[in-house]
C-alpha cells in the first residue's frame, strides 16, 4: 500500500527519459533504474500486474522515489551506471542478472583498436569502460556514437566495407585517415564514456577555433562536427550539485561528518594511491568524487620522481605537488590507500592546509565487498598525533562510499602503471 503523498508525486512524473531513484522508510536507495519515459517506467512498479517475487518485495519497501531528467536514453544509462556504483543498492545487486551487465573494451596498444563489449574484463591492458547494466542500450549508445566517433567494430583487416561507405569506419582502409588519427579520436570517444562530457566539449571547441586559425578547414570541419554532435547529446540534470539528493540526508557523507568532527559534510573528497612494481614506473593517482558521485574531469595522475620504490615517501611526494595546485579545488577530506606510516608521512602537511585526512588499512584487498579498516589521526595537546583504527562492515554506508573512492583511486594508479610499462617494453 503506497501513501498519498508518494500518490501525489507520482502523478508529477514527466514524459521524459531520466533515472529513477527507488527509497526505503529510511530513505536510503534501494534500487537505481533508467527509463525512456519516466511517467510510463516508474507508474508500472505500483500497478496491479502480476510481478516476479523478487519485485514484489522491492516494491514492498518502496516508500519514496525520486528521479533526474536527462535529454536523452543515452544519458539515463550513463547516469544509471554512475549511480550504481555511487549507491550500489541492495536491490540492483539481488536482481542483477550478470548476462546484462556490459563493460566496452578497446585495446589502446593495438595498432588499429576495434571497439566492443565484453561481460568479463580481463587484466590484458585493454581499457575497460563500465559497468553498465543493460546491454541492448549501450550497443545502442554504441551506435549513436559511431556516427560522431567513427570506430571498428571488429579486427582491422585493411579491407573496404558498407560501413567504410557509411561513414561508421575512420576510413583507414580508404586513405581516409591514419592510424595515429584515429586513436586520438578513439580517445575522444573513452573520455565520453567515463563521463569527462562537459570538459570533452570545451576542448573540442578549442581545437576547432585553432584549427581554422592555421587554416587546416578540414579538420576544423571534423571536429566542427564533433563538437555540435556532442552538444546534442549533451546532459541536462534540473537538480542542483548533479546530485538529487540533499546533502543533509546523504548518510555515507553525513557518517564522515560525524566520525571526523566537520562542520559540514565532505562535499569534494581526493582519493590517493601508489602503483609500481618493484620500484619500476612509479606512480600516484588523485581521484575526485563530489557529493560523493566520481568527478572524472578532476582526476589527475603523477609520475613519481623521487624514491621509486617507497610507497610512504611516494606518498609525501604526491601530496606535496597536489598542495602546489591551488587552481584545483581544495578537498574537505582525503582518503589514503595505507595506513599509519602513509598517514605519518603527510599529516603535516595537510595539518598545514587545514584539509583532514584518513587511510584505509586493507591489506591488498581493494574490492568494495572488504570490511573497511579506517585509519583516523588525532591531534594530541603538544602537536603530537596517535592513530585510531575503526572497522566498518562493508554493508554499512560509510564503508560502501571509502571502498568505491579506494577501489577508483587503485584502479586509476594501476592503469596508468600499465600505460607506461607498455610504452617502456616497446622502447617509445
Amino acid at each position: 500500500m503506497i501513501s498519498e503523498n508518494l500518490k501525489a508525486k507520482l502523478k508529477t512524473l514527466p514524459s521524459a527519459p531520466g533515472v529513477y531513484f527507488h527509497k526505503n522508510q529510511k530513505g536510503e536507495v534501494i534500487y537505481v533504474g533508467k527509463a525512456a519515459v519516466l511517467k510510463n517506467r516508474v507508474r508500472q512498479y505500483f500497478q496491479n500486474t502480476e510481478k516476479d517475487p523478487k519485485t514484489e518485495a522491492l516494491v514492498a519497501e518502496i516508500f519514496d522515489t525520486d528521479w533526474i531528467v536527462v535529454e536523452t536514453e543515452m544519458d539515463a544509462l550513463f547516469l544509471e551506471s554512475e549511480m550504481i556504483k555511487r549507491y550500489m543498492p541492495q536491490w540492483n545487486i539481488l536482481l542483477r542478472d550478470d548476462k546484462t551487465v556490459s563493460y566496452v573494451r578497446i585495446d589502446m596498444n593495438s595498432p588499429v583498436p576495434y571497439v566492443s563489449t565484453t561481460r568479463n574484463p580481463l587484466d590484458d591492458g585493454a581499457t575497460y569502460i563500465g559497468p553498465f547494466y543493460a546491454k541492448n542500450t549501450i550497443l545502442k549508445a554504441l551506435r549513436i556514437l559511431r556516427k560522431i566517433f567513427p570506430f571498428y567494430e571488429k579486427p582491422y583487416d585493411g579491407k573496404k566495407t558498407l560501413d567504410s561507405d557509411l561513414g561508421l569506419t575512420p576510413g583507414i582502409e580508404i586513405g581516409k585517415t591514419t592510424p595515429k588519427d584515429y586513436k586520438k579520436n578513439l580517445r575522444f570517444l573513452i573520455r565520453y564514456l567515463n563521463g569527462d562530457r562537459e570538459k570533452l566539449i570545451v576542448d573540442l571547441e578549442k581545437q576547432m577555433k585553432a584549427a581554422a586559425s592555421l587554416g587546416d578547414f578540414e579538420e576544423a570541419a571534423r571536429l566542427r562536427d564533433e563538437y555540435f554532435g556532442l552538444k546534442g547529446l549533451k546532459r541536462k540534470i534540473v537538480f542542483s550539485d548533479k546530485e538529487f539528493l540533499d546533502l543533509s540526508s546523504d548518510q555515507a557523507l553525513l557518517e564522515l561528518k560525524q566520525l571526523l568532527g566537520l562542520k559540514a559534510p565532505p562535499r569534494r573528497i581526493e582519493g590517493y594511491d601508489i602503483s609500481h612494481i618493484s620500484g619500476s614506473n612509479t606512480v600516484a593517482s588523485m581521484v575526485v568524487f563530489q557529493n560523493g558521485a566520481s568527478d572524472r574531469t578532476a582526476y589527475r595522475k603523477f609520475k613519481i620522481k623521487s624514491s621509486k620504490n617507497d610507497d610512504t615517501a611516494s606518498m609525501y611526494e604526491v601530496i606535496f605537488r597536489r598542495l602546489k595546485h591551488p587552481e584545483w579545488p581544495f578537498p574537505d577530506l582525503i582518503i589514503l590507500d595505507g595506513a599509519v606510516p602513509q598517514l605519518s608521512a603527510v599529516i603535516h602537511l595537510l595539518e598545514s592546509a587545514r584539509i583532514p585526512v584518513i587511510g584505509r588499512n586493507k591489506s591488498g584487498d581493494h574490492t568494495r565487498n572488504a570490511d573497511v579498516n579506517v585509519i583516523i589521526p588525532v591531534r594530541q595537546f603538544d602537536g603530537s598525533y596517535i592513530y585510531k583504527s575503526q572497522l566498518y562492515s562493508n554493508d554499512s554506508h560509510l564503508a560502501k562510499l571509502i571502498a568505491r573512492i579506494d577501489e577508483e583511486s587503485h584502479r586509476f594508479a594501476i592503469t596508468y602503471h600499465r600505460q607506461l610499462r607498455s610504452k617502456q617494453l616497446l622502447g617509445r
